[in-house]
């Protein structure tokens, strides 16, 4: 394996690793105001995932950044050719990490109001937006013969993309369904559960179809990825409906482990598909830096990695109680989401 196939590969263990962090952040934003019927269940939600969300992002800061470093001709096609959605992505995460520092400031209902909604909006629609991003880096674009992409942003909204997005929001929100029935006691427990079974079902159709797209399009063994990911979201479910809190989380994680597992596999060893002509497609060869880059980057990734897993490991060991109603004391002063 050449050092470009190996950041290949751990670019798209980051990735993978945000999905699966930030996919149950992204879910229980997404639901804040459908399972929390007052205040106070709402709060029970955003403690959640209040000591971990912003640690959950630190995957994609270093999935981004080593995009940057391993492929820089990667890096900057994307960000020229999906300038806009990007961009659209950027202002909901910093909207919503704003709303969950100031939702708890001013003990008003029309404050609170307000800022979980901009929690919500600002967890759809980047759960919205990666899928379609995805889609279109595996599905191709047009881009010429200096790597340029020349279509426009309605280039972006192409079926596939389009379905790869409404399986991204389905599947988080599924995931952090699950996440909620694991963490939460009480009502809101009961209503995450029951929810399982109505998003499991949006899920299966959005994410089973455009895995089976995907899988049709690539073959081989994209269709092994490709069913196993189903295999997972399928017993994700039954265990969800089940009460099998722990391993039905487990199995969402698979899934979409599954699910990027799908795309980078479909992807390889191009980095960036051209629809204009395949000689002009971005690959790990001729979009990657200097060989001498890639081995400082190496040696950079084997020293902190372990560290920082090592942390967020003991963040969400020390953090690993369930949250309930009993956790909000009353009258107390809203307390921002950490």
């Amino acid at each position: 394996m050449t050092l470009t196939d190996l950041w290949f590969l751990l670019i798209a263990v980051l990735w993978t690793g945000y999905f699966v962090l930030e996919g149950f952040d992204f879910g229980v934003g997404i639901l804040l105001r459908v399972l929390g019927r007052d205040d106070t269940d709402r709060r029970v939600l955003v403690n959640t995932i209040g000591p971990v969300w912003d640690g959950n992002e630190v995957w994609l800061l270093v999935a981004g950044g080593a995009t940057f470093a391993a492929f820089p001709l990667w890096y900057a096609s994307l960000f020229s050719g999906f300038y806009l959605a990007l961009l659209v992505i950027l202002v909901a995460l910093i909207g919503r990490g704003v709303a969950f520092e100031f939702r708890g400031k001013i003990d008003s209902a029309r404050w609170r109001g307000t800022w979980d909604w901009v929690i919500t909006i600002g967890s759809a629609v980047p759960a919205l937006l990666w899928g379609v991003a995805f889609g279109n880096i595996v599905h191709g674009v047009p881009l010429d013969a200096q790597h340029h992409f020349t279509g426009s942003f309605f280039t972006l909204l192409n079926p596939y993309a389009l379905l790869g997005g409404l399986a991204t929001l389905s599947v988080f929100a599924l995931h952090g369904t699950v996440f909620l029935a694991l963490k939460t006691t009480g009502q809101v427990r009961d209503r995450a559960r029951s929810l399982i079974a109505p998003l499991g079902s949006a899920a299966v159709l959005c994410g089973g179809g455009f895995l089976a797209w995907t899988a049709l399009d690539h073959g081989g063994w994209t269709w092994v990825f490709a069913a196993a990911a189903a295999v997972s979201l399928a017993a994700g479910i039954l265990l969800g409906t089940g009460g099998r809190d722990g391993l039905s989380f487990l199995c969402t994680a698979l899934a979409i482990v599954g699910i990027t597992a799908t795309l980078f596999w479909s992807l390889y060893p191009a980095v960036l598909p051209s629809t204009t002509d395949p000689a002009f497609s971005l690959t790990t060869a001729n979009a990657s830096s200097t060989h001498y880059t890639l081995q400082i980057m190496s040696w950079v990734a084997v020293a902190f990695t372990p560290v920082v897993l090592a942390y967020q490991a003991w963040t969400y060991w020390v953090f690993r109680k369930r949250v309930g109603r009993h956790s909000i004391p009353a009258g107390a002063g809203l307390p921002s989401a950490r």
